[in-house]
């Protein structure tokens, strides 16, 4: 019984599941798999042009320019050629950029701003094929939130690290070692130097005007990732055991690891569908919130004027960490609750640039801001981390209070975007780039994308004919 009990407790070495990743191929992958990776990717596309306009995309594009670094990767946006690892920081900083990036609850990260950059940038490198990237793709996801799981994701952000830019490399090296035609044990080398590259202090969180940091923490783990990988190919010597080691990834950032949550379900689907689609650009702890306020507004026919008082109940984490009333910066804006409860209020959920500075003086959402309280609920609480789960009260002057709780946010994978849905969440972030732009030929690009022989093809229709006049966005 024993011996039956430790080997129910046996957890994966770094090397086991560079194994499994490694093995991950093409042929591995459903219609059900490939349909969610099209959907992830033409939602990373957008995403990443909007981001690309930002005025840190734009930062990013100078210092890829200062680089000098002639390659085959494309910056999206500009269409500018530069190295993976230039191209992967620069692509990575647009897809985190404007906080509509894909999220997955369980490990508080953003994968696919990190894993999507990484294997695009290497597929250029590399001439990689469609259905290669596919499975590059879905084994960079896996393995980056089966890390960030096994990390328990909210000990490691209540000492002050960001998931994203902590579990990254580990994802982004994974999807750049499969393209590049690692095996196992040169993955697991590749974690090993990732090892020497992980991070990501919180600290922008406390310092409203050094937020723009925050938008790198994609950037940053995919361009890290790519170069671990490529050190890993020219075989540099690292540690193999860099996840459960003595002074390995676990021991160092986090508390209380569970080494068996890196281990699969038998039958359970890849992570890619435990996902969730962001459509409003805020915080995704909040977004079960607005849908709360949908259905208490009866999808926003309200008149602003008539509401006298919003109450919003959240778990502890979130009231705790957001909530600031007068926010001084875009990222500021997007993660306060308060801010975000006013702007959707004023303005409905669709209206991204609320979050700008322009806006942060506005008196409408000045006003219900200061009508919304934040309430701990404890149930809530129950929910995390793999629901965000929000409960709100609104009081109109009539004397009205229409309540709602959603526990499970639009996009959540019980809730997903379809293809169109997806589409439908695209076309106002490319308006916001290039109204030119050919929505329909980027979507059947990504829908041909497991027959393609490279990328190039839908890199080039990635880029805005009129990106050097687009920035017109408020600075962070």
């Amino acid at each position: 019984m024993n011996g039956e009990g430790k080997m129910a407790k046996q957890t994966l070495s770094s090397l086991d599941l560079a194994k499994e990743m490694i093995a991950l191929d093409a042929a591995a992958l459903t219609e059900v798999d490939i349909a969610q990776l099209q959907r992830l990717i033409m939602d990373y596309s957008a995403v990443t042009l909007c981001g690309s306009v930002q005025p840190w995309g734009y930062k990013m594009r100078v210092w890829a320019q200062e680089q000098k670094s002639n390659g085959p990767s494309r910056l999206i946006g500009s269409g500018d050629l530069a190295t993976a690892a230039t191209a992967a920081l620069a692509n990575g900083t647009a897809a985190h950029g404007y906080e509509l990036d894909d999220t997955h609850e369980a490990s508080s990260s953003h994968p696919g701003a990190v894993v999507i950059t990484a294997a695009l940038a290497v597929a250029a490198e590399c001439g990689s094929n469609g259905r290669d990237i596919l499975a590059a793709i879905a084994a960079g996801y896996e393995a980056m939130t089966r890390i960030g799981r096994a990390a328990i994701s909210q000990q490691v952000t209540e000492r002050g690290f960001h998931a994203t830019c902590l579990f990254g490399p580990f994802g982004a090296a994974t999807a750049a070692a499969k393209l590049m035609g690692l095996d196992a044990e040169g993955l697991a080398r590749s974690w090993g130097l990732a090892l020497s590259m992980v991070g990501g202090s919180s600290q922008f969180a406390h310092e409203p005007q050094g937020t723009m940091v925050k938008r790198m923490h994609a950037g940053i783990p995919a361009m890290h990732g790519v170069i671990a990988a490529q050190l890993g190919k020219l075989e540099i010597s690292a540690p193999i055991n860099s996840l459960e080691g003595p002074l390995a990834f676990y021991h160092l950032y986090s508390e209380n690891p569970n080494l068996e949550l890196l281990a699969s379900q038998a039958g359970a689907p890849l992570e890619i569908h435990n996902i969730s689609f962001k459509p409003y650009s805020c915080c995704r702890k909040f977004h079960s919130m607005i849908d709360c306020l949908e259905i208490a507004t009866a999808n926003f026919t309200h008149n602003p004027e008539d509401i006298t008082k919003i109450d919003v109940y959240s778990p502890g984490n979130a009231i705790k960490k957001h909530a600031i009333r007068r926010p001084s910066s875009v990222m500021a804006a997007q993660y306060s609750m308060p801010y975000i409860t006013a702007a959707t209020l004023a303005y409905g959920p669709k209206k991204y640039g609320a979050f700008e500075t322009a806006y942060h003086q506005d008196p409408t959402i000045l006003s219900l801001i200061d009508k919304t309280e934040a309430h701990h609920d404890p149930k809530l609480d129950t929910y995390l981390p793999d629901r965000m789960a929000n409960r709100v009260t609104v009081h109109f002057a009539d004397g009205r209070e229409e309540s709602a709780e959603v526990i499970e946010a639009l996009g959540s994978p019980e809730r997903t975007l379809s293809f169109d849905g997806v589409l439908e969440k695209a076309e106002p972030l490319i308006d916001m780039v290039d109204p030119s732009m050919n929505l329909a030929a980027i979507a059947d690009a990504v829908r041909r994308l497991p027959e393609m022989t490279d990328i190039d093809e839908l890199m080039r229709l990635l880029v805005a004919r009129n990106y050097d006049v687009t920035n017109t966005m408020a600075a962070d």
